[in-house]
């Protein structure tokens, strides 16, 4: 275990969860992640072992078949994750915003249904928000679902779903307008939209078990590959009404919402995660290169870039574990998971480049890990939301915080 990125106050039962976690990483990830990633291959077998560890179940409640663990203990395992490839701990990541979704907000019924084979990783979930025309902004949302008899029909496009293709769960956000005047729906967007839980058959193309769904592909990507990313094309989709999230259409915008919260900590994680790995490829290639004589560790330049990029990781991994333990308490995170989601991903960043130069030449050749990290690495700096929504909503909540009364 690294001294970088510790976590006082670990139960024995998250420390022996982490301690396999690692172990697994280090024997079952990080000699193949490179390999897959260059052939943009799904990494089943991981998979396969990840379900044999019960992470599908992680944060899953033990009545359902879980582990009951909470947001930290799955933040760190993330972070564990991602330090290996983060592609794998993308498949977990919107695993879990569906599975918290569900165990915050479904109806008993729709608990007893998923939640017990969502722990067992025979269901994996998926979750959809953005669209063609739109990420930030949810109050553009033009995928409509409309009411008739028992269903809901729905028709639209949606993009950039992690898992698209694999999963057999999409949680799909629309809009519903029921019960809102066509000005009330214009002036309170956010009041008309709904989540409806989608089955499906895992695959690409037309789906043999819902008439109008198609996922039409992959979407080639710079990094995060291995993991499948897609559109979703939804044309007169019937949903039965007993597959809105929580039994209520309107509550969409808030549900989502709460899952993008523990999605950001979850990004939060991963740049964690990739800047540790970053950071122990930098300082181990850098005692194996010699310079001028001496191994340039020893060469105050590179030695001052190590000293930083170990500060961010290590304060990264701080304001990640505040912004999770926030959330454990029960207490509103929005701050402290912008901030930690907005802190980790440019730390990431930066410590991958920093890692990325200390490799010199050999950074920019695929042989070397650092190549991957370097195409890793942006993702996190748009996925749920960018660096620019994050500081808006730092900026929001500090004005609530410290506005001048009077």
């Amino acid at each position: 275990m690294s001294r970088l990125a510790q976590t006082d106050g670990l139960t024995d039962i998250q420390r022996e969860i982490l301690s396999t976690v690692r172990s697994f990483v280090d024997k079952e990830i990080l000699p193949v992640a490179t390999e897959l990633e260059h052939r943009d291959e799904y990494p089943t077998e991981i998979v396969e072992g990840l379900k044999e560890l019960g992470i599908f179940g992680l944060m899953i409640p033990e009545e359902y078949g879980g582990l009951g663990e909470s947001l930290l203990t799955y933040a760190l395992t993330v972070e564990e994750i991602a330090r290996g490839w983060m592609s794998v701990s993308g498949i977990i990541n919107t695993h879990f915003i569906v599975a918290y979704m569900l165990k915050q907000h479904g109806t008993q019924e729709q608990k007893e249904y998923f939640l017990p084979r969502m722990a067992a990783g025979e269901v994996r979930g998926a979750f959809s928000m953005s669209e063609p025309g739109l990420g930030s902004d949810v109050s553009a949302i033009r995928t409509k679902g409309v009411r008739d008899g028992d269903d809901y029909v729905v028709n639209g496009q949606k993009m950039w779903l992690t898992n698209g293709g694999s999963s057999n769960l999409v949680a799909v956000l629309c809009k519903t307008d029921e019960g809102l005047s066509p000005e009330e729906a214009a002036a309170k967007p956010h009041r008309s939209m709904t989540t409806f839980l989608i089955e499906k058959e895992p695959g690409f193309g037309p789906n043999p078990t819902v008439p109008g769904l198609t996922v039409p592909g992959k979407i080639e990507k710079m990094g995060y590959k291995g993991v499948d990313t897609t559109e979703l094309i939804l044309e007169d989709v019937r949903v039965p009404a007993n597959r809105v999230l929580g039994g209520q259409s309107g509550r969409g915008f808030y549900q989502m919402m709460d899952g993008v919260e523990v999605g950001r900590v979850n990004v939060a994680a991963r740049g964690c995660g990739v800047a540790q790995r970053a950071f122990e490829l930098g300082i181990s290639y850098a005692q194996q290169r010699h310079t001028f004589g001496k191994p340039i560790i020893e060469h105050q330049a590179i030695s001052f870039k190590l000293a930083e990029m170990a500060t961010k990781v290590e304060a990264a991994h701080t304001m990640m574990v505040n912004a999770a333990r926030k959330k454990d308490s029960g207490q509103r995170n929005d701050l402290e998971a912008g901030m930690a989601k907005y802190l980790a991903s440019e730390y990431c960043k930066e410590v991958v480049e920093d890692a990325f130069r200390i490799h010199g030449g050999y950074g920019f050749s695929k042989e070397y890990e650092i190549e991957r990290l370097y195409r890793e690495a942006p993702m996190l700096l748009i996925g749920e939301g960018t660096a620019e929504i994050q500081k808006m909503i730092i900026g929001r909540r500090l004005l609530e915080e410290y506005r001048i009364q009077g």
